[in-house]
């Protein structure tokens, strides 16, 4: 085995010695190298903080860069990260406006379309209301992680159009009434979730607020859900797990989950049993609310 001999070793560098030393003394420099591109991106700390818990850094990560939080740290990459201009201050969030109401009413067309094509009597209603209940309650979303983006909408339709099959175009116009309440709640929750997240000093911190918001806004879509199925008079405990499983994809989806737990869950609601739907509902709720409660999934997409 070759031995190097300490008298006769190369030394660094002064320049190499010096870098590292600089790095030594100055850990933050390291980081905001690394992620330069988010940092001089971000609009406010809150986008850092949440691009850096998507990377993996936690609060106690944050430790062994002398900040107490991700938070802390974030705010000092943000202020020390060139900018060739001042980004332009977000203008203030407005509670209602022509696009909202336009939203809320194409939301509501699904249900009234499913509603009056199944009193007609058109055979055409069921079909009609699981193509529309499921493009309104899980196609709006950004683009989330995964290697198949249409996967998860194409198991979202097939577990819809089964379970039409199975119980009858009245599940169908259950599904397609419970679209209105449900773009109604996950645009609260989306905007609840921001606004505790300019709250927030610590990501356990955020994760504390945005669970409880998450468990509400679920409780709120049930009620709503078996409302809409008394109301098409199709039987409750087939339809309200079967709505649950499909507003928790559209949250998933719309929050940049990835979409392998997503379509895992959809999956396991196509099993010819009874409490198939019930269990993928309650899978996918327990990863809602894990992935949910993370900074990251709120951040501006």
């Amino acid at each position: 085995m070759t031995t190097v001999d300490p008298d006769t070793a190369v030394p660094p560098s002064p320049a190499a010695e010096k870098v590292r030393r600089r790095a030594a003394g100055d850990p933050v420099k390291a980081l905001l190298h690394r992620h330069r591109t988010l940092c001089e991106r971000a609009v406010d700390p809150l986008e850092i903080a949440a691009g850096l818990e998507a990377h993996g850094i936690t609060d106690r990560t944050a430790a062994r860069f002398r900040h107490r939080d991700v938070f802390s740290l974030a705010e000092e990459l943000y202020a020390r990260s060139p900018r060739a201009e001042a980004p332009a201050a977000a203008p203030a969030p407005v509670p209602a406006g022509p696009s909202a109401h336009r939203a809320f009413g194409c939301a509501l067309l699904p249900g009234a379309l499913a509603a009056a094509a199944a009193a007609a009597g058109q055979a055409w209603a069921g079909p009609a209301a699981v193509a529309a209940a499921v493009a309104a309650l899980v196609w709006p979303g950004r683009a989330g992680g995964g290697r198949f983006p249409w996967l998860a909408h194409l198991l979202a339709a097939a577990v819809a159009g089964w379970a039409a099959y199975r119980y009858g175009t009245a599940l169908a116009v259950g599904l397609a009434l419970a679209v209105a309440p449900g773009h109604l709640l996950a645009t609260a929750f989306a905007a609840g979730a921001r606004a505790r997240l300019g709250g927030s000093r610590a990501l356990e911190d955020f994760a504390d607020r945005a669970r409880p918001l998450l468990l509400t806004v679920v409780a709120g879509f049930t009620a709503a859900a078996a409302g809409a199925a008394a109301l098409a008079g199709t039987p409750l405990p087939v339809a309200v797990p079967l709505a649950l499983l499909l507003f928790l994809t559209r949250l998933l989806l719309r929050h940049g989950s990835r979409r392998g737990p997503v379509a895992a869950a959809l999956a396991l609601a196509l099993i010819p049993v009874p409490a198939a739907a019930t269990a993928a509902a309650a899978a996918l709720l327990v990863h809602a609310v894990l992935a949910l409660s993370r900074a990251s999934a709120h951040a501006r997409p």
